[in-house]
Formats: structure tokens, sequence, C-alpha cells
């Protein structure tokens, strides 16, 4: 693997889905805002990468993932948490 801007921005997104995944996992209470926002960044990222180093299988895994993370931002936004 080389470390051109492209694995660099995918490893930024890949980092923005384990922190949000690790933050579900240890707050008290979760800001669903923070979280959907960290996961779905995180999923762009990988999908920029994902231009210049195709993989189907990880292209399907990240359009789904940012779908899931539209939506759920959406609704926490739509009740207005923002903490």
């Amino acid at each position: 693997m080389t470390f051109d801007l492209a694995n660099v921005i995918g490893l930024t997104g890949s980092a923005l889905m384990v922190i949000a995944y690790a933050y579900s996992n240890v707050a008290k209470i979760l800001n669903f805002t923070l979280f959907n926002l960290l996961n779905l960044i995180g999923s762009l990222l990988l999908l920029y990468s994902l231009t210049v180093h195709f993989n189907m299988a990880s292209l399907a895994l990240e359009v789904v993932w940012a779908l899931i993370a539209l939506i759920g931002l959406a609704k926490a936004l739509r009740k207005g948490e923002t903490s």
C-alpha cells in the first residue's frame, strides 16, 4: 500500500468511523447528531478513496453506511438533538 492522498483520506474516514463506534460504547448519553455526523463524514471520505482504489464490496458497504448515517442525522436534527 502506498500512502497517497486517497489512502490518507480513506484512513482518516476509517478513523472517524471507529471514533464514532467507540464513542457510542462509552458515552453515558449519546449525541446522535455527533454520532451520525462522524459516520457520514467517515463514509464519504472512504467513498472518495474508493474512487481511486476501487473495491465493489467496500463501495456497497460505504454507500449503505452513508445512507443510514444521513437518515439518522436527519432524524436527530428534526428532533432538535444537539447535546
